[in-house]
């Protein structure tokens, strides 16, 4: 069984920083994409930043410039660097990885359960 552990989540006033990490622990070979996703209240899911396993980044266009997301494939962690927070960047904050390969079956997505982000005004 995978579990993803989110943390570095909570409140800070807009221009500030946070750092958000989530480690997936367990049997696990091999992880292709890392991701982060969020979800402000009464919004649906999306997307925020994805890392592929050598490293190419994407981002969403509200985070570009301000966020950045790394990942350290020995620690199977994934995190994401805030800068110059938003307001409007408040959200639960989710890690996803996606086709984790742990010799158990077909590679499948694993979610992280959540961190909550809130930037004061």
């Amino acid at each position: 069984q995978v579990h993803m552990v989110e943390s570095g989540g909570g409140l800070v006033q807009a221009g500030g920083s946070l750092r958000l990490s989530c480690a997936a622990s367990g049997t696990i070979f091999s992880i292709n994409n890392m991701g982060w996703y969020r979800q402000a209240p009464g919004k649906q899911r999306e997307w925020v930043a994805t890392i592929i396993n050598r490293g190419i980044t994407n981002y969403a266009d509200p985070v570009k410039g301000r966020f950045t997301i790394s990942r350290d494939n020995a620690k199977n962690t994934v995190y994401l660097q805030m800068n110059s927070l938003k307001p409007e960047d408040t959200a639960v904050y989710y890690c996803k990885a996606d086709e984790v390969y742990t010799g158990l079956g077909p590679r499948r997505e694993y979610w992280g359960q959540g961190t909550q982000v809130t930037v004061s005004s």
